[in-house]
């Protein structure tokens, strides 16, 4: 806990305002509880013993006037507390969430969708107990034991020995218990993930499996993770539950042998039955707040597990570094240079070697898994090489901000993505929206007809997915986004494969009016698509194993050969 509390101090210590707040509340709290034990001695031996009328009036008013700070100093703790909870808990979503996205496509290929929402929602949430409540509960509930303790052992320090002995007894179980509360916490915020992770799973398939009907089957997968994430939650419930009935137990033994202990004090006439029940009463208060104190304890180690989990993806190290020079120019040239990237057990890419200038038109062509989409990638840096180097205007790539360098790049690749926001949005993601800009993009993607036609033109809302569009209108928009973004370097994989003849001719002939100054290099299965391509990239298993336009391979390249074969007309 300790290592947690030292990674937490850096952001705790800009909450001093709020924290001083908190403080003064928590006096207010300690001052009044210590004050409700006190008042008990006047109570008795000065109202009801010695009869003194004006104790009539003085006690009742004084309750009142304890009770009344006690109350405002509760609120001005509770709101500050709430205050730094909720803001240190949304900065670390912004946090996580900035790491994560940040972090090189590797890792978000390993690490499934569910488990890393789990991280940004589910985790966050159980910090917020840490960091808001834990620090300033433990500190008011300790101040309080402390503030009592000190009472008791002012009014009878024998009495206070007799009735306080049982307190170390705690400890250990304490610490046993806080020990399998922690291992629960980690399997529970685990298992939770895989919850996440298929609820994701069902909610993004849905298409498929309403398609093959089996709504009972993902039920049945899902209803395996739910009850034994069930059973977990529960063995935590067995062993946390726990404390509280020990601690009244405990609590328990303490007032009998008060009430043994003083019970002699008052008969042998070395106590007033007011100071008696002062310190029962103090006594009584001061297992409240141990009481307390041992059910924080217990839930600290969920609060504990969650800050793990989060600081283990906040400490998460991009393989990607990224370079500091800025890409200001046009992308002009790009040239892999025995570039080699192993994957696993096998070659994505081996000893690549090629060079293309700007305004030249690259198909790349090849059996699933030759290496076309992990060449396209690289440039997008989602990769680096084992071997080689990948140059951008005789630059290596790795020296580039990627940020720059992805500013003279647009992407359409298989998976069309379509965000929750207005279609001119869409097609300028990430931009200011430019109407006269967004218009031209779609006018060029052969997508003006169909826009035009929306209630709300360009600023008609997509739904999730897109599912608003067919499968064309999507890729449409995907191409509009590419356009939109007017870069130098364009990557098209199976761009256009939603789309009709008619509809990719239409959009071929205005994006080779549009690229003539541009690189552009795709992916495709369309032998329209490919057949006027400048130069043309065949490859196998991470090699280029042929190159020449459509005429020369037809002539030299039996791979070719075969995969034109192959290609939809």
């Amino acid at each position: 806990m300790n290592k947690i509390f030292k990674r937490y101090w850096p952001y705790i210590k800009e909450y001093k305002v709020q924290y001083f707040l908190v403080l003064i509340g928590i006096l207010l709290t300690v001052s009044a509880t210590a004050a409700t034990a006190h008042i008990m001695k006047p109570l008795m031996d000065e109202m009801f013993i010695a009869r003194k009328e004006e104790m009539l009036y003085l006690i009742p008013f004084g309750l009142i006037g304890i009770y009344f700070f006690k109350a405002i100093g509760r609120y001005v703790q509770s709101v500050y507390m709430n205050y730094i909870g909720q803001h240190i808990v949304s900065r670390f979503r912004e946090m996580l969430l900035d790491k994560i996205i940040n972090l090189d496509m590797t890792f978000l290929y390993l690490n499934r969708s569910g488990e890393l929402i789990s991280r940004v929602t589910n985790d966050i949430n159980r910090i917020q107990y840490f960091v808001s409540n834990m620090l300033p509960e433990l500190f008011r509930e300790s101040l309080t034991v402390a503030a009592l303790i000190g009472y008791v052992v002012y009014l009878n320090a024998t009495l206070a020995f007799y009735s306080l002995i049982v307190v170390p007894l705690v400890i250990y179980p304490l610490i046993f218990i806080a020990k399998k509360l922690k291992k629960y916490s980690h399997r529970s915020q685990a298992k939770n993930a895989d919850v996440v992770t298929r609820l994701t799973e069902v909610f993004n398939n849905s298409e498929i499996i309403k398609a093959n009907a089996t709504e009972k089957y993902e039920l049945e997968r899902f209803s395996v993770q739910n009850w034994q994430f069930f059973k977990i939650n529960m063995k935590s419930v067995y062993v946390g539950e726990i404390v509280s009935p020990m601690m009244e137990i405990i609590g328990a033994a303490g007032l009998a042998a008060v009430i043994f202990v003083g019970g002699r004090e008052v008969y042998d006439g070395k106590m007033s039955v007011g100071e008696f029940t002062a310190f029962l009463t103090a006594v009584g208060l001061v297992f409240q707040p141990i009481r307390r104190i041992g059910s924080i304890y217990s839930k600290i180690q969920d609060a504990v597990a969650a800050s793990e989990r989060v600081f283990e993806i906040l400490d998460t190290r991009s393989r990607i570094k990224d370079g500091t020079k800025l890409l200001e120019e046009n992308i002009r040239h790009v040239e892999f240079k025995d570039v080699t990237l192993r994957y696993l057990d096998s070659y994505a890419l081996k000893d690549v070697n090629i060079e293309i200038n700007q305004g030249e038109n690259i198909a790349l062509v090849g059996d699933s898994g030759g290496g076309k989409s992990t060449f396209i990638n690289m440039l997008l840096r989602f990769y680096d090489p084992d071997k080689g180097q990948v140059l951008i205007n005789k630059t290596d790539i790795k020296e580039f901000n990627q940020v720059s360098l992805k500013h003279h790049i647009s992407l359409v690749s298989q998976r069309i993505y379509i965000f929750q926001d207005t279609l001119a949005a869409n097609v300028a993601y990430g931009q200011e929206i430019d109407e006269e800009k967004v218009y031209e993009a779609l006018r060029l993607a052969d997508a003006s007809s169909f826009v035009s036609s929306l209630d709300d033109g360009i600023y008609t809302n997509m739904d999730e997915f897109g599912t608003n569009l067919s499968g064309g209108q999507r890729q449409r928009i995907a191409i509009a986004r590419a356009i939109y973004k007017h870069s130098s370097l364009l990557l098209f994989d199976e761009a256009t494969s939603a789309l009709d003849n008619e509809s990719e001719k239409r959009i071929q002939k205005a994006l080779d009016e549009y690229t003539k100054d541009k690189i552009t290099i795709t992916i495709a299965h369309r032998l329209s698509t490919i057949e006027h391509a400048d130069k043309i990239l065949v490859m196998q298993k991470g090699m280029i194993v042929a190159c020449g336009n459509h005429a020369q391979l037809l002539a030299s390249s039996d791979v070719y050969k075969r995969l034109a074969g192959k290609f939809d007309k």
